[in-house]
């Protein structure tokens, strides 16, 4: 059943229960709880918030306003609309989020995938597409899975294989990947950094490391601060330990001409492009994401 359908119920509810709320009602009512607890924008926030829920498109809602909301998405859109006016990110409150061609679930275990990402990962479909190498790929740090999801799911990969040093965030992406059901399978390992690899190496090294450092964290905005996991995102005293470690580490794990992408922190794009030319990553340059901003680390490994 589609979004649309299962939001729009019934003209009365079961066992003679008086008639559904429309849409519009629901939507009302949820701005004006939102407008209360000092969300910005609450009409937007509420639209949102329920397409999110339904699983259908904003659009779709608009137009279709005054149809009766089924009860159980009313239901759950209730908890949701209390969790966002409880602070809880959109995401969170509604349990999904979107990441280029997929819709993955998402909760306090794994941090929220960003628009950044998706750019990470079409660097890395790009450089296939260019080279022909479609062996092996790995995704450090995979948290909800979006990274090696997208490549599975997009690229003609061999093997696809994804690590994380939490259990709790690697049982959410395995649930992902159950949801998905990628033509390449995808493998989850347990372990930090490139550790969980053994010896194995690779034709892609892709991550989205920690970046924040220990002294930012106070300063973050709450909804990331109070939400969001912390080892996913503080990176040591300068915000650099995990990207240096991988640099060092990948020169191990990566075939002959084999690419290494990173997503960075744009205020320490130079620094890391020093520590990336320090570790013999000669080819390593930075490219900037959407927003114009020096956001990723691209470098093929060339064997002394």
């Amino acid at each position: 059943m589609s979004g649309a359908a299962r939001l729009a119920g019934g003209g009365s509810g079961r066992g003679g229960a008086p008639p559904a709320s429309t849409i519009r009602a629901i939507l009302t009512g949820a701005a004006r709880v939102l407008d209360a607890a000092g969300v910005p924008e609450p009409r937007r926030e509420a639209l949102m918030l329920l397409a999110a829920v339904a699983r259908t498109s904003p659009g779709t809602l608009w137009s279709r306003q005054d149809s009766p909301a089924d009860c159980a998405v009313a239901t759950a859109f209730a908890e949701a609309v209390s969790q966002r006016a409880a602070g809880a990110p959109g995401a969170y409150a509604a349990g999904t989020a979107a990441f280029r061609t997929l819709e993955l679930a998402v909760d306090p275990r794994v941090l929220i995938p960003r628009p950044e990402t998706e750019g990470l990962v079409e660097h890395v479909l790009a450089w296939s597409r260019r080279t022909g190498r479609w062996g092996s790929v790995v995704d450090v740090g995979t948290g909800s899975g979006c990274i090696a999801l997208s490549l599975a799911v997009e690229g003609s990969y061999r093997r696809v294989m994804a690590t994380d040093a939490s259990e709790q965030a690697l049982a959410l992406a395995r649930r992902n990947a159950a949801a998905v059901e990628p033509a390449t399978l995808v493998e989850f390992q347990c372990g930090d950094l490139l550790w969980a690899l053994g010896a194995t190496r690779v034709d892609v090294i892709v991550s989205n490391p920690p970046y924040v450092a220990t002294g930012e964290w106070e300063m973050l905005e709450p909804g990331v601060r109070d939400h969001e996991p912390r080892m996913a995102l503080v990176s040591g005293p300068d915000g650099l330990a995990h990207t240096a470690a991988l640099l060092r580490l990948a020169r191990s794990r990566l075939l002959e001409g084999g690419l290494l992408a990173l997503e960075l922190d744009c205020r320490r794009a130079g620094r890391t492009l020093a520590l990336a030319r320090a570790e013999g990553w000669t080819s390593a340059r930075i490219e900037r994401d959407l927003f114009g901003r020096e956001r990723y680390l691209l470098a093929e490994w060339e064997a002394r």
